[in-house]
């Protein structure tokens, strides 16, 4: 059995070599391999007809710095660089809407806080004049506050300055009107409140009605407090664009100090005087004596820049900035050093005027003469016109602008 089944597997293995002979193999194979060929060719051609597409402004970017010999490093450089750029320009952008924003925000919160504090002292009755009290609620706007600081001995003085350059009674009622000019006499109270000295105030008001009464206790070294509650009460009473403190020993052209404030109205934040920067006095008992000297550094320096105490204007932030902050305030020796502290670190424009701080006759006449009418006229020496009650009529007739010079400017 065995033989023939080996026999038999054989004869399969030579019949099967006789279908297939070995030259039709080796066509067989050849044809396979042309085929194979053919059908890989056309398959290709179609697959890269699909994946072919636009290069992107980055990609020809790109192989142009190939080209020209660059590498990518240097491609994705300068995309960085000009997406830098772009960054930068709207952080700026953002930064400027920023603060303009904030100034904005600013401004509405100190109109506010101006609105509120005429409530308050409407509300609690504060120590002011009947005249005063009428005009407290009125939206008008005027043009200045000017505040003659005077004192209780000063009564000369006041009738001096009325029977010169402060016009009285109907007159001056005319230039609030006319021109939007309020001016006062400004005084505190006595340490003894209804005294004898309160009420020769009081009867000099009610005869000439022209008194600022502040919630104050007079006193030579109570200045600083007196300029701070003046400004703080004058911005809560009348809406004005400027607000001046002037001596009562100092001649004054209104018509002057208008036209030259009118020049600044533009400006937010203005402090307009005649600048000065003096010596910072450490000695005791002399005039001027610093007691804070030791905050200024060492001895022998100067104070920061600030306008003379004779006569200063500021806009209306800045005294609606005194009153909103006004017991937060440090207050030195003298007024006029204290003002300037307190504008130290904001955003103030100084504005240094010489026409403010004028010598009296013959310094004052001359630029008079020259067509450089002065706006305040005082000696140095003095700190004021020295014997301003006898001198002032003097000034006023060699210095002044005129009687109809403030009725004929126009604002």
């Amino acid at each position: 059995m065995k033989e023939k089944f080996i026999m038999k597997s054989r004869g399969d293995q030579q019949a099967s070599r006789s279908l297939i002979s070995p030259k039709w193999t080796f066509l067989l194979c050849i044809g396979s391999f042309c085929a194979g060929l053919l059908f890989t060719n056309r398959m290709w051609t179609v697959s890269d007809s699909k994946l072919i597409t636009r290069p992107t402004s980055l990609e020809s970017e790109g192989l142009k710095l190939v080209q020209e010999g660059c590498d990518l490093r240097k491609l994705q450089m300068k995309n960085v660089k000009r997406d830098s750029k772009q960054i930068f320009g709207e952080v700026s952008k953002t930064h400027q809407a920023i603060q303009t924003l904030d100034k904005t925000i600013s401004s509405l919160e100190m109109e506010l806080a101006a609105a509120r504090s005429i409530q308050e002292s409407i509300a609690n009755g504060s120590p002011i004049s009947q005249d005063d009290t009428r005009s407290a609620p009125e939206k008008r706007k005027y043009l200045m506050v000017v505040g003659v600081n005077t004192a209780f001995s000063s009564r000369k003085r006041r009738d001096s300055v009325r029977a010169t350059w402060m016009p009285q009674g109907d007159k001056r009622k005319k230039l609030e009107e006319e021109k939007g000019i309020i001016m006062r006499f400004v005084i505190g109270h006595s340490a003894t409140v209804g005294g004898i000295l309160d009420r020769a105030i009081e009867a000099e008001d009610r005869k000439h009605g022209d008194f600022l009464r502040l919630d104050h206790v007079e006193g030579y070294l109570e200045l600083s407090a007196k300029t701070k509650t003046y400004f703080a009460t004058a911005v809560t009473m009348w809406d004005a664009e400027f607000y001046i403190k002037v001596d009562d020993d100092v001649h004054v052209n209104i018509a002057t100090l208008g036209h030259t404030l009118v020049r600044h109205r533009k400006k937010k934040r203005v402090y307009i005087g005649c600048m000065k920067s003096g010596p910072v006095l450490a000695q005791k008992g002399v005039r001027y004596h610093e007691p804070e000297h030791w905050k200024f550094g060492e001895s022998g320096n100067k104070y920061f820049r600030h306008a003379t105490g004779q006569l200063y204007a500021i806009s209306k932030d800045l005294a609606t900035y005194i009153s909103l902050n006004q017991h937060v305030l440090h207050k030195y020796a003298n007024e006029d050093v204290s003002l300037g502290s307190w504008f130290i670190g904001l955003d103030v424009e100084h504005i240094d005027d010489r026409r403010l701080c004028c010598g009296t006759p013959p310094d004052c006449e001359w630029k008079a003469q020259a067509g450089n009418i002065c706006v305040a006229s005082f000696d140095w020496t003095c700190s004021g016109i020295c014997r301003s009650v006898d001198r002032i009529k003097e000034v006023h007739k060699r210095c002044g602008e005129g009687e109809n010079a403030v009725w004929s400017a126009t604002f």
